[in-house]
This record gives structure tokens, sequence and C-alpha cells, in this order.
């Protein structure tokens, strides 16, 4: 049981996933958080890792991706998000076993599904077909890291629990259009198209692919729900239950910033797979629901988003 004066590890790149686990903690008046960017760990390095880990002695450790990012991240820094996410995973892992850490949780992605997947995906699907080319260095590291959380859980009695999130999205979100996931990159690309008056915006792919996502608070929920609740070698689903097309999702995004012109979708750029809904029963029959809904956690993602962009022009000015 997580308590304020636990020792916590949350290993991340600077990212939503690291940032909103460490604002949870410090809001709840937890002292001892550590985060590994925060820090300037290198978690590819082994004598970096176990040098924090013999000095601290975390009691609990969040383990996200150490590199991350869209269908055009994925496609143009394959060879950096597979290394760097194996190298971390091996150091960390190893380290919390080393330094007997009380429990792991191991933050995995969809696409370590087969792209051709019977919808909604089963978590018994995982190594039944082909990865999904534009990500699979990315999915291939994931893979990696649940297999080494099942096997040093076996092996060595290390607990580790491995969550597989939809997209996440909410405040905190990357807005990077060469970088972010599709929320992101959307937002970023309306609200540019607002500022600067233009009458159309160009999204990549058909529109048609559907995509399931889960607000920043209710993530950082299922994790800790998890952390706290569940003891099992099985890999857990998140999500909220349902998906959108991109065609829609582009469209709530182009109302809730202020958008009035003309969405082109450019079916020349890849569209990733097809469809990726998570059926999440295991987790809910243990009861943990989401909260958010998506049209809900868009509008928040976009108005936290407009007060950054104002925050910005101030201290430009």
């Amino acid at each position: 049981m997580m308590r304020r004066h636990s020792k916590i590890l949350i290993v991340g790149h600077d990212d939503i996933v690291e940032n909103a686990l460490v604002e949870h903690f410090q809001s709840k008046g937890f002292s001892r958080v550590f985060s590994s960017s925060a820090m300037a760990m290198d978690t590819t390095i082994q004598t970096s890792v176990y040098d924090f880990f013999s000095q601290h002695r975390p009691e609990y450790v969040f383990l996200g991706s150490t590199r991350s990012g869209g269908i055009e991240a994925n496609r143009t820094r394959g060879a950096e998000f597979i290394y760097h996410n194996l190298e971390s995973q091996n150091n960390i892992l190893y380290a919390a076993h080393k330094f007997g850490v009380e429990k792991l949780l191991f933050l995995a992605s969809s696409c370590v599904y087969p792209k051709d997947c019977p919808q909604p995906i089963r978590e018994e699907s995982l190594l039944t077909g082909e990865l999904e080319k534009t990500s699979e260095p990315y999915a291939v590291a994931k893979i990696a890291g649940i297999k080494l959380c099942q096997a040093f859980r076996r092996q060595y009695g290390l607990k580790t629990v491995v969550m597989i999130p939809a997209t996440i999205y909410g405040p905190g979100s990357d807005m990077d259009i060469q970088t972010a996931h599709v929320i992101g990159a959307l937002i970023g690309k309306f609200e540019s198209a607002v500022s600067h008056h233009e009458k159309q915006v160009t999204v990549w792919g058909t529109g048609t692919p559907r995509r399931e996502f889960i607000y920043v608070e209710d993530f950082v929920q299922a994790c800790l729900f998890l952390m706290e609740h569940y003891d099992q070698e099985e890999i857990v689903n998140a999500g909220c239950g349902y998906d959108v097309t991109i065609k829609e999702l582009s469209e709530m995004v182009a109302e809730a910033v202020g958008y009035k012109g003309d969405i082109i979708f450019d079916s020349s750029k890849p569209d990733g797979t097809a469809k990726k809904l998570l059926h999440n029963s295991r987790i809910t029959k243990l009861g943990w629901r989401p909260r958010v809904s998506l049209k809900e956690g868009v509008e928040k993602t976009v108005a936290w988003f407009k007060e950054e962009v104002k925050h910005q022009k101030r201290e430009f000015l």
C-alpha cells in the first residue's frame, strides 16, 4: 500500500504520463517522489540507474516510455524508440529486482497488439499476429518489456503488473505536429489554422481508422488502481470502452478549437492500424471505470492549450 512517506520512482521522458503521475502524488502530499526526467537520470546507462536505486531505494516504480510519439515520430525515429525503451526497461527492471522494489507497474501501449486483431482487443491477442509496420520498433520494445516483467515475476518473485492503456491525452499533451499523438497533433493544427486565419487544414490519412482514447486523469486513476488492487501476471487493458474515426475526432477537435474552415484528408499519408479498441472487462470487473467522456476531455485539453498559448505570448512580450 502506497503511503505519503513511500519512495516512488516515475520513469518517463518529461511526457504527459510522467508529469501527470508526478503531479498527482505531489498534490496528495507524497514527499518522496522521484522523476527520472527531473533528475536527468540516463536510464539507458546501467550505472546511472544502479546509483539511483542504491542511494534512494524506491519502493514503488511506474515504468513508462523513455521515447514515444505519433505516426510521424515512429516512422522517422524507430531506432531511437526501440533502443531507448529496451535499454531503459532492462536497467530499471533488473535494478528493481536487485534493490528490492515492492511493486512495479509497467506501462505498455495498444500498438503491441497485432494489426488485424478481432475487435475489441482482448489481452490474449498479444503475439497472435503481425504488428503494424509504422509502430513496429516501439511495439517490439514494449512487448519485450511485458515479457521481461512476466519473467522476473516468475523467476524472482518481483511484483510486476502490466497495463496497456488506450492513447492518453489531456492537459500536458505534446502539441508538436511532428512528434505528437493524434489528439495533440490535431489541436496543434487547428489552433494554428485559427490563429493564422487559414481556410483549410490537412489531416494525415483517409480519416476512416478508428481510435480509442483515455483522458489523463482516468489514466492516472487506472495506474493507481492496479498498483493498489492487482497483483497478477496477466496484462490488463485500460480504455474508455468506445472508439471514434479520425474524421469524427477531427471534427470534434475543430469545433472545440473554434475552427470553421474545411478539413482535407490526405490519403497519400499512412493511416496506421485500421482499428484499435481495447476490451476492458478485466479492469472494469475489478472495479475501475473511466469518468471523462471524449468530448469533455477534448474540450478540457483545448482550454488548457489555449491558456498555455496565452501564457507563452505574455512571457514573450
